[in-house]
């Protein structure tokens, strides 16, 4: 995939939660909420001032932040739903979970 978003955008891979609960009781799909977690697969260059200075993204690829509800505007590619959003929709960067979800494969 050969996609690089424009300025201060991302583009996020919802990661999905898990089927069961602790009781073992299967939520349908229709009954779940869109995660608020994703991980980052690619970034913009980064927003520019009103005086043309480059201001960098905070992010990077790979990291697994948390965003709004209704943040960003989806979109398919090859058959993969990603989300795009601005940097400033991020709420935050889940520190070390990357390292861990690596360690983990």
């Amino acid at each position: 995939m050969n996609v690089r978003p424009l300025h201060d955008r991302i583009l996020v891979k919802r990661i999905e939660e898990k089927e069961t609960v602790k009781g073992g009781i299967i939520i349908p799909d229709t009954a779940k909420e869109k995660p608020q977690e994703g991980e980052v697969v690619a970034v913009g260059n980064g927003k520019k001032t009103d005086k043309g200075e480059l201001i960098p993204l905070d992010v990077k690829v790979g990291d697994r932040i948390l965003f709004g509800k209704y943040s960003g505007t989806e979109i398919k590619i090859e058959d993969q739903e990603y989300l795009i959003i601005r940097e400033d929709e991020v709420l935050g960067v889940i520190e070390g979970a990357a390292k861990a979800a690596g360690a983990k494969k």
